[in-house]
């Protein structure tokens, strides 16, 4: 290991000789200086520095008034205070110029060992710990994966390897990351087969999990008093692994005090699983009921346009009391400047739904837009795109504002997305669509152990917009490509972020309860 440097400045420096031997003795370089002035010149003349421990009270210039003019010469420098003083004031103003750590005499050598250890070892020896953890780990849920889990125990195996790719990602254990990468995909594997086998069971008994059309109705709708303004923030294309990394950014204002999931109806797209949600029906039962409302994927026009119409008319079934519901939905900047402005507003309805679209488009625009590419180019960094995103944006201004009047808040999605990356052709007519992860069409040839297919759309309770209609669903991590350019777009489309097959990512989603602190 590399010697590491050590700045010790304190005007009692010979009464430190035990600690001074101590580090020595551990292999530790150390210079040391009498008062702030001195630390200053070394930390000016000497770039070799890793870490410097400072005396709060020295004569001459105060330890803070050093630290802060340190901060000036070597932002990043790690400076640990140490002082006699406990008082709080002294404390928040050192912690507040982002000290590394704060250490009250008389100091030990095994406190200063600690500190060190957080400061310079802290990466290596948490991604040692990180790997050491998943190698034991790595068996248990491989088994399991292979243990034939129903869809509660696929949920815990999903959030458990989504535990683990944050813990890596933190870690930066790149080795690690490409085992929980095939391990990952071996649980997609075998969760595709559990859903080939088991989702039209769902669909016709609703002995399974809570689909998207039971969601409001079984886990919203129950939660509403008349006593407190809620928000209903649909995020689409929310995944858990995003959800986690905005987690903590939440966590400052609201507590979460439920973290609940449901399953995704197919196709996990968009206009079947939102308007599925919203209108608490089945895609089937939406163009049978609401036939103005409803366009098969092949129809011209918008496919969302009614969310707010049929989400009014699931009230009157199922609340049957009179409510105040307002609906926005966000899709550019000025939707977003326009629902900040108005939030406070929003908290006189009993519910208000907001529909923001932002992660959706992201996914999209990253397989548009070169430089997206590259920004969000692996999983860990399209969270990180997420957070820096979500912590920027007017909705968070928003939601604070929000718990400022003490709103209750619920977050979900309509469905995930999964990146991408094995081609698998499919030919069809031209009123074939042309989505990456599901097919509907007349005729269809395609590679069966790539797909789950429906020959009868009824039984997914989907329209049939033809007598000879069939939907295929992509499994794993498959995309479908017609022959026509197939090399061109398996090249342009490969891990790039698709929605609408079967996945743990696509289908497993978040449902969260908040409550503002």
């Amino acid at each position: 290991m590399e010697t590491i440097t050590i700045l010790w400045a304190d005007d009692e420096i010979d009464l430190l000789k035990p600690q001074l031997m101590f580090l020595k003795n551990k292999g530790y370089n150390i210079l040391t200086v009498t008062n702030g002035h001195d630390a200053l010149e070394e930390c000016e003349s000497n770039k070799d520095i890793d870490v410097v421990f400072l005396d709060e009270s020295m004569p001459g210039i105060s330890g803070l008034e050093t630290l802060s003019r340190i901060k000036q010469i070597q932002p990043h420098l790690p400076v640990v205070m140490i002082t006699k003083n406990e008082a709080e004031d002294v404390m928040e103003e050192a912690i507040g110029s982002q000290i590394a750590d704060y250490l009250i005499k008389p100091v030990n050598p095994n406190q200063i060992l600690l500190s060190l250890k957080k400061i310079i070892d802290n990466k290596r020896l948490v991604r040692e710990k990180t790997s050491s953890d998943y190698q034991q780990e790595f068996r248990h849920i491989f088994m399991e994966i292979n243990s034939a889990l129903n869809y509660e125990q696929w949920v815990e195996v999903y959030r458990k390897i989504i535990s683990w790719e944050l813990k890596i990602d933190d870690s930066n254990s790149s080795e690690m990351g490409e085992i929980l990468a095939m391990q990952k995909k071996e649980a997609n594997a075998t969760f595709s087969k559990y859903i080939s086998q088991h989702y039209l069971d769902w669909v016709k008994a609703e002995t399974g999990p809570v689909l998207s059309h039971n969601l409001l109705r079984s886990k919203i709708f129950p939660q509403l008093n008349e006593k407190e303004p809620a928000i209903l923030l649909l995020l689409d294309n929310l995944r858990y692994d995003q959800w986690k990394v905005i987690e903590p950014i939440l966590s400052e204002y609201y507590k979460v005090e439920k973290e609940d999931y449901f399953y995704s109806i197919l196709p996990t797209s968009t206009q079947y699983s939102r308007n599925a949600i919203f209108s608490g029906m089945m895609p089937a039962d939406i163009e049978k009921h609401y036939s103005a409302w409803w366009k098969n994927d092949m129809e011209e026009g918008g496919k969302n346009l009614h969310e707010a119409d049929l989400l009014t008319e699931q009230l009157k079934r199922v609340i049957r009391r009179p409510m105040k519901m307002e609906y926005i939905k966000v899709t550019n900047a000025l939707h977003a400047k326009a629902m900040n402005d108005n939030i406070l507003n929003y908290l006189q309805n009993d519910l208000t739904v907001i529909v923001y679209n932002f992660i959706d488009m992201l996914s999209h625009a990253r397989t548009e837009m070169e430089v997206l590419k590259e920004l969000a180019g692996d999983e860990k960094a399209y969270r990180s795109l997420t957070r820096s995103w979500f912590e920027n944006s007017p909705l968070w201004a928003a939601l604070q504002r929000a718990a400022e009047k003490r709103a209750k808040l619920f977050i979900t999605t309509d469905h995930g997305t999964i990146r991408v990356g094995s081609p698998s052709k499919v030919v069809g007519d031209r009123e074939t669509t042309t989505n990456l992860r599901y097919k509907v069409g007349k005729n269809l040839q395609y590679e069966r152990k790539d797909v789950l297919e429906v020959k009868d759309p009824a039984k997914a309770g989907l329209p049939r917009p033809n007598v000879s209609s069939t939907f295929i669903f992509a499994k794993e991590d498959v995309y479908f490509l017609y022959p026509n350019n197939y090399n061109y777009y398996n090249t342009y489309y490969r891990n790039t972020f698709q929605h609408g097959g079967i996945s743990l990512e696509e289908m497993i989603c978040p449902v969260l309860t908040l409550q503002a602190r």
